[in-house]
């Protein structure tokens, strides 16, 4: 396996980042052995690059392919031990799609959401099929407007890890044919979520199952969408979605704070301190 450069790298990351893919690189930059100083390796579609010696190689990859699972991982310094050449301090780069937020149909529930979610800082894309609603009057906080054929919805976005799909179409129909393609997209979008009530919600499921769509495929579906907060207005129910969203990426509980924390509960509980005198020294 050849060496690659650091412009190889940095080019292949950039690439693969904008195609939706996530690639990762590790560059060794402390060693005892100088001669291995400085080479680099590329995980993504396919693995590029020799560090030097097979062992390390092995390494490399184990802490490349954890990187490339894990979304919390970020950029940075690691070590590793490797047997013949003891400690190796490697520089690890991780490129991932940007954070997408899809919005599939332009209603009123779709405008609030866009907006919401360009605060929370995600890319936003609307896609609709009707080209008077999906504007950049209606939508000034979108990225992108894709005027869509719901029987190919996806044909000009491409969906990732990051991508989290909104389905707020006009239509159970329309729904029902962005829901299959996602749950048929590899990889999984990081996010599927549909809107509507208990019996629309029950139909999709059971039209799924008919279809022979696996359970596991199901389970990613968030619907109906949204934390239950009692939310009624577009608005709200965007941000109830909008908070579903945040406990999902922070690890929330999507409990009320004040349950979680308790301070009221155990201010009160304390005992009551007792005087010193040095307290009533201070007090006088």
């Amino acid at each position: 396996m050849s060496a690659i450069s650091a412009a190889e790298v940095s080019a292949s990351l950039l690439s693969a980042a904008e195609q939706g893919r996530t690639a990762v690189g590790v560059t060794v930059v402390a060693c005892d052995h100088a001669h291995l100083l400085g080479r680099r390796r590329l995980q993504g579609d396919i693995e590029v690059g020799d560090l030097g010696t097979p062992p390390l190689n092995e390494d490399a990859s184990a802490l490349m392919s954890a990187a490339r699972s894990d979304l919390r991982v970020q950029d940075g310094l690691r070590t590793v031990e490797v047997e013949g050449l003891g400690i190796v301090e490697l520089y690890l780069e991780v490129r991932r799609p940007i954070k997408e937020l899809l919005v599939v149909g332009a209603g009123h529930i779709a405008q609030p959401m866009a907006h919401i979610g360009a605060l929370l800082g995600y890319r936003v894309i609307v896609l609709d099929d009707r080209p008077d609603f999906a504007t950049r009057e209606r939508f000034p906080d979108a990225d992108r407007l894709v005027r869509a054929d719901f029987s190919d919805p996806f044909a000009d976005v491409v969906l990732h890890e990051r991508s989290h799909l909104l389905l707020v179409t006009r239509g159970h129909k329309y729904d029902y044919e962005c829901l299959i393609r996602a749950l048929r997209t590899d990889p999984a979008p990081a996010y599927i979520g549909m809107i509507g009530s208990r019996r629309r919600v029950r139909a999709t499921y059971v039209q799924l199952i008919d279809e022979g769509v696996e359970r596991h495929l199901i389970d990613r579906i968030h619907a109906p969408v949204g934390l239950d907060i009692g939310a009624e207005t577009p608005e709200e129910i965007a941000v109830a979605v909008a908070a579903e969203l945040i406990m999902l990426d922070r690890g929330g509980t999507g409990l009320p704070l004040k349950g979680v924390e308790r301070v009221a509960e155990r201010f009160f509980d304390a005992p009551e301190p007792t005087s010193t005198d040095d307290d009533e020294q201070d007090d006088s």
